[in-house]
C-alpha cells in the first residue's frame, strides 16, 4: 500500500510541475500585443484606437503624405507602389485613400513588422513583398499611378538609377528625402560622416553631384532602417531637382524643407510628368 501512494504522489509531482515554456512559443493570452513584441525595432506608432504599443513615430498621421495626397488627387482605385514601407504606416494612410497599394521592403524585420501592422490594421488593399524594389522595377511590366518613396532615396547606392526606374513606372512620385545644401557646409558636424568632395555624375544632360555617406556601423541595431549596403549617396537638392526635370518631370512641388533636420537637411518633393 504504501508503494502505491508513493508512486501517484510521485507522478503527481512530475505531471503537475509547471516546466519553462519554450522560447519561440507565447503561453499568454493571445493579443495583438503579443505579435508586435515578438518583432523587435519599433520605430513608428499605431492608432491610439487600437490600444497596443509599438515605436513612437506616428507615421499613420503623417503630414507628407497628406500633402502628396492632395498634390495628386483623388486615390480611389488608382495604383500605387510603395518603397520601403518600414512599418505600413504610409500604407495604412494610402489605403485609407482609397488606393491599392504594392509595398516592397527589403529588410527581413520590417517586413515582418508590416505583415503585423496589416493584420492589426485591418489593411485588405496593400500587398508587401519582401525584396529589393530596384529589382521589382527593373522586372515588372505594371505601371503605377503614383510612387511614394518616403525615406529610401538617401539610402540608395546610385539614387540616379533609381529616379530613372520611378520615371520609367509612373507618371507621378512623392519623395522625402536628405538632401545636401548650402544649409550644411562642410564644417556642419552633420557631415562628418559623408565625403567632402561630391561624385559628379552626368545624368540625361545635366550635372548631378552626390555624396557618399556611412552609417558608422549602426546597421547592428535592430530598428536599422537604412539601406542594404554600407554604400549610399545623398544628392545635392537643386541638382534632384534638376534630374527630375530631366526625366520629364514638369510639375515639380516642394514642401517640409527642413535644413536643420538632425541628421541633414530634408524635403519633399511630389513630381508629375504631364
Amino acid at each position: 500500500m504504501s508503494g502505491r501512494v508513493f508512486g501517484f504522489d510521485r507522478l503527481l509531482k512530475i505531471f503537475g510541475r509547471k516546466t519553462q515554456t519554450f522560447d519561440r512559443y507565447v503561453d499568454a493570452l493571445p493579443t495583438h500585443q503579443n505579435a508586435i513584441d515578438a518583432i523587435p525595432g519599433w520605430s513608428t506608432a499605431f492608432p491610439e484606437a487600437f490600444g497596443v504599443t509599438a515605436g513612437i513615430v506616428p507615421t499613420y498621421y503623417d503630414q507628407r503624405i497628406f500633402w502628396a495626397i492632395d498634390c495628386f488627387g483623388a486615390l480611389e482605385g488608382r495604383e500605387v507602389l510603395e518603397l520601403g514601407p518600414l512599418e505600413a504606416g504610409h500604407t495604412y494612410m494610402l489605403e485609407n485613400a482609397g488606393a491599392q497599394v504594392d509595398a516592397v521592403e527589403a529588410n527581413q524585420l520590417a517586413f515582418m513588422r508590416c505583415l503585423v501592422a496589416k493584420e492589426i490594421l485591418g489593411l485588405r488593399k496593400a500587398r508587401f513583398w519582401l525584396g529589393d524594389f530596384v529589382k521589382w522595377l527593373e522586372q515588372t511590366d505594371k505601371s503605377y499611378d503614383l510612387i511614394v518613396a518616403s525615406g529610401v532615396l538617401y539610402h540608395q547606392h546610385d539614387p540616379l538609377r533609381l529616379l530613372e526606374l520611378i520615371a520609367q513606372r509612373a507618371s507621378a512620385v512623392f519623395i522625402w528625402t536628405h538632401v545636401v545644401s548650402e544649409a550644411m557646409p562642410v564644417s556642419d558636424p552633420r557631415r562628418s560622416v559623408m565625403a567632402d568632395v561630391p561624385e559628379e555624375h552626368s545624368f540625361h544632360g545635366v550635372v548631378v553631384r552626390a555624396y557618399p555617406r556611412s552609417y558608422v556601423k549602426t546597421q547592428s541595431n535592430p530598428a536599422f532602417c537604412g539601406g542594404m549596403r554600407d554604400d549610399h549617396r545623398w544628392l545635392d537638392k537643386d541638382d534632384l531637382i534638376a534630374a527630375l526635370r530631366a526625366l520629364g518631370f514638369d510639375d515639380i512641388r516642394t514642401n517640409h524643407d527642413e535644413p536643420d533636420h538632425v541628421y541633414g537637411p530634408a524635403v519633399s518633393i511630389f513630381a508629375r510628368r504631364s
